[in-house]
């Protein structure tokens, strides 16, 4: 463990299935089922809910990652049970509500991924704001081999990412991509080399930390909701987010900052 991060307290400090530490404005969530290739299983997806919901109200950005080799081999196939419909439809809509929790909640989330990121895994990071991928980090989608489809919500976000095209082939082929491909397409922003992507992810997430709170929860809420929306309809989205984002005291006391040469330029 980073010496800087430190257990959680609280009711963070009560979710076995997470490891869960902070320091400063940045919260470290671990998926903690390594034995398990941390597959997801209907505890884990019910105390990652938990967490998102319940951080502390100093935190501005979090990392999630997962313990062991991978980052999460998907649903944890030994819970897969026989349900009727109505069964199968509140099981999904609980990994719809978990990982909402995640995309539309309250801080920025990055997504720290290696070894398998397959399945339910994917629907995971593809739930996150921000993927830094390692190396060693491989993608897919091999519910279409399963007699399966997605439901933790990756056919609403993965084909934003990736295009529908590229999601049916992964389904209807088992394509898997790896961790160059997945960045070369989409899946991720970053890619690190193994073992590194811890530490790119702590540095993206307190530079993401320092940002205007309004700032960041414009672009979390109403940047995807935009993109959803007629051209016309975005761009009047889009001013009422502008003037309720400038209106704020800590957007004026940086733009001051800024004619006052108090502040950064963008550079390279």
């Amino acid at each position: 463990m980073d010496p800087l991060f430190k257990p959680a307290s609280g009711i963070l400090s009560q979710l076995p299935l997470l490891k869960i530490t902070t320091a400063g404005a940045v919260v470290q969530v671990r998926l903690n089922r390594p034995s398990k290739r941390n597959a997801i299983s209907d505890e884990l997806i019910l105390q990652l809910q938990t967490a998102f919901i319940n951080l502390p109200t100093d935190i501005r950005a979090a990392v999630l990652s997962g313990e062991g080799d991978h980052f999460c081999a998907g649903l944890d196939l030994a819970e897969l049970v026989e349900r009727d419909v109505a069964e199968g439809v509140l099981h999904s809509r609980m990994w719809h509500a978990a990982f909402d929790a995640i995309q539309f909640g309250r801080v920025p989330v990055i997504a720290v991924l290696h070894g398998a990121v397959v399945g339910g895994g994917l629907e995971l990071a593809a739930a996150c704001h921000i993927r830094v991928a390692e190396s060693s980090a491989y993608f897919g989608l091999p519910e279409g081999q399963r007699g399966l489809f997605v439901g933790g919500g990756g056919s609403a976000r993965i084909p934003r990412l990736v295009g529908v095209a590229r999601m049916s082939d992964m389904m209807l082929t088992g394509r898997v991509y790896s961790a160059d491909e997945g960045e070369r397409v989409g899946l991720a922003q970053y890619l690190v080399g193994d073992g590194e992507g811890l530490t790119r992810a702590i540095e993206l997430a307190h530079r993401i930390a320092n940002n205007a709170p309004l700032s960041n929860f414009a672009v979390m809420h109403a940047l995807p909701r935009i993109a959803d929306q007629s051209q016309s309809e975005g761009l009047f989205t889009e001013s009422l987010m502008a003037a309720v984002a400038e209106s704020t005291p800590e957007a004026k006391e940086r733009l001051r900052a800024f004619l006052d040469k108090r502040a950064g330029k963008v550079t390279k």
